[in-house]
């Protein structure tokens, strides 16, 4: 018997290089406002309303969030390092050619936000709203997620490698090439939404009571 390795798309990501970038240690965040090629030094925007706000060809050597109001804020060609935000509301932001390392986020509403061409790298995240987003080309490495909603979304090309996540919903979401591989997970919610998921052997030792159950087979 011949067995038939199934091929699988990884995520096509594009290297963030930022080009000669100019300083800005007290940068003047506004609402609406368009930052090009600008390195930020331990950034603070607590509280700020940035709705709307966009960055393009800019790096954050560590920046804090927390509870700025970043909706619809678009980064592109950005490398995001050390970014610090217990409360986190980015609904509807777009990010395009993006890292974003070691971060240290707790609620992140991230919610029907568009990801293309975007890696995380290391970091903590307690819980991470991601309902109805459009994710392409995302890779996510040695993070450890509490919570990881998904519900409803749309993602194609996404490899989530060595991570640890307490809680995954899928429910309602639409998975292509969705890599899980060497990834642990201690439950997973929204089982009949998983087609398009790439699982290891010990994840599907995991999955098989929760499928059992969820089709009725009792294993006697």
């Amino acid at each position: 018997m011949t067995v038939r390795k199934t091929k699988i798309a990884p995520p096509r990501l594009t290297p963030v290089r930022p080009a000669e970038l100019a300083e800005d240690a007290t940068p003047d965040f506004r609402r609406g406002g368009r930052y090009d090629g600008v390195r930020f030094h331990r950034a603070a925007a607590d509280g700020r309303e940035l709705t709307g706000i966009t960055f393009a060809d800019c790096e954050f050597d560590g920046a804090s969030f927390n509870d700025a109001q970043l909706r619809g804020a678009g980064f592109r060609d950005c490398i995001l390092a050390e970014v610090y935000a217990p409360v986190l509301t980015a609904a509807r932001a777009e990010l395009r050619d993006v890292e974003i390392r070691n971060p240290r986020w707790g609620s992140a509403e991230l919610y029907e936000s568009v990801w293309q061409s975007v890696r995380v790298d290391g970091g903590k995240l307690d819980y991470v709203n991601l309902r109805g987003a459009k994710l392409a080309d995302v890779q996510i490495s040695d993070c450890i997620i509490n919570e990881l909603d998904l519900g409803s979304c749309a993602a194609t090309r996404v490899a989530l490698k060595n991570c640890t996540i307490g809680s995954l919903d899928v429910s309602g979401a639409r998975l292509k090439d969705f890599d899980l591989r060497g990834t642990e997970l201690r439950s997973i919610s929204g089982l009949g939404s998983l087609a398009g998921a790439v699982v290891d052997g010990d994840q599907l030792a995991m999955l098989a009571p929760l499928l059992a159950a969820q089709l009725g087979i009792t294993v006697a």
